[in-house]
């Protein structure tokens, strides 16, 4: 069964997914804390997308820093906030807010998604590019993060894996515990129980591989504000 047709989600060229698709996505979800939404761009989608983050970037900053509220986590990465995403892309505006990608984010969560208030934090673009780049351990101020690949490394050998623990009581049980570990393909997404999901991104393992994504943040109409400095920090 596609997602509920509108003009927004033909123009954004999102796949449909089943019925069947999205229960299992929401039994792995509510065990892992974790689901993967495999091929949810259409060829047409990824490269609309893809230009567009490509038209983006030149408006993007280098960050490599230690992260203090994060355990000084390393970030090595190019970023564009949710407030410059606003001003110079209506393209991405349009998808985070889309009915039938909040649809899908819902049914998978199995609670109804709402968008977040803060426009910093609420739409973002991540970009690894450089041989050593990643994005260090952390959990996000808002329950759900919804990641779409319009770029990423073509061997788990490359880099660039997400690594995750659900229900984490701290981010060294990334270190101590067992993580799972996970590779995308570009036009892949997944969304992740973020705020209590301790997760992290691999560093890139050599020249020219590229992982490239957009990170939706949602949360909930009874969800508890959360607040930390990462947000600020990482693209302020």
């Amino acid at each position: 069964m596609p997602y509920p047709s509108d003009r927004k989600a033909s123009s954004m060229h999102l796949a449909p997914h089943t019925v069947e698709q999205k229960a299992a996505a929401r039994l792995r979800f509510e065990t892992d804390g974790y689901s993967p939404l495999p091929g949810l761009l259409t060829p047409d989608g990824l490269g609309e997308l893809r230009a567009e983050a490509q038209r983006l970037v030149d408006r993007a900053r280098r960050r490599d820093f230690t992260m203090s509220c994060m355990d000084d986590s390393p970030r090595h990465m190019t970023t564009l906030g949710g407030h410059d995403i606003a001003r110079d892309s209506p393209l991405l505006c349009e998808l985070y807010g889309n009915p039938s990608l909040l649809g899908l984010v819902s049914e998978v969560a199995g609670e109804p998604a709402v968008t977040v208030p803060d426009p910093l934090e609420r739409h973002v673009l991540n970009v690894l590019h450089r041989q050593g780049d990643t994005h260090g351990a952390h959990t996000d101020d808002y329950p759900y993060a919804l990641v779409i690949f319009l770029e990423a490394p073509q061997s788990p050998d490359d880099g660039g894996l997400l690594q995750y623990l659900p229900r984490a009581g701290s981010l060294a049980e990334l270190d101590t515990g067992q993580p799972h570990s996970v590779h995308h393909r570009a036009g892949d997404a997944y969304l992740l129980r973020s705020d209590t999901t301790a997760h992290r991104v691999t560093p890139l393992t050599r020249p020219g591989v590229r992982r490239t994504v957009l990170n939706f943040a949602y949360t909930t109409r009874s969800a508890a504000p959360r607040r930390t400095q990462s947000a600020r920090e990482l693209y302020s």
